[in-house]
């Protein structure tokens, strides 16, 4: 049950790393910063939330491109 966004968290999130793309980390604690700093009237859970799925989703884009990269490594033996 811990896995759901609403679409709130998930329309934030999108916009602010679309305006802010090189900000943003798979660090938790520094995305909660700048989630802080770059939204205003939001409280300590939806800014948390916001980041929380920042952090996932680029970590989850990391873990991606590097086992792409590792496919085409193992794909071309010389």
């Amino acid at each position: 049950m811990g896995k759901v966004k609403t679409d709130q968290v998930k329309r934030a999130g999108k916009t602010l790393m679309e305006r802010f793309p090189e900000k943003f980390t798979n660090k938790f604690d520094e995305n909660k910063r700048l989630v802080d700093s770059l939204t205003q009237g939001t409280t300590t859970r939806v800014r948390n939330q916001i980041a929380g799925y920042i952090t996932s989703t680029i970590s989850s884009a990391q873990a991606n491109s590097s086992t792409d990269s590792a496919v085409e490594e193992e794909a071309e033996p010389e």
